[in-house]
């Protein structure tokens, strides 16, 4: 549903910006640039191990689609038509 794409969407968003603020000021603080790209790439499967399964909670909201149609009418019309014949070259 388009409401749990949209939380599952703001969910990886907020863990992506924090990781990378968190990343950010520890790499500085230690002077280690390995640190951040860790603690950003950590961000990053904890945000993705929850935002891509469907989780219940993305699904509360399901789509309403509309009912299937018979299409038998459609089946006998085109039985009823002749198959076209090519002439021979």
């Amino acid at each position: 549903d388009y409401k749990g794409q949209k939380l599952a969407e703001q969910i990886f968003q907020g863990i992506i910006l924090v990781s990378a603020i968190i990343g950010f000021i520890y790499g500085y603080i230690t002077e280690q640039f390995g640190w951040t790209v860790y603690i950003v790439m950590a961000g990053f499967a904890v945000s993705c191990l929850l935002t891509l399964p469907p989780w219940p909670m993305y699904r509360r909201n399901p789509l309403k689609w509309l009912p299937v149609q018979e299409s038998g009418t459609e089946e006998k019309k085109a039985a009823e038509r002749k198959p076209k014949r090519y002439a021979k070259s």
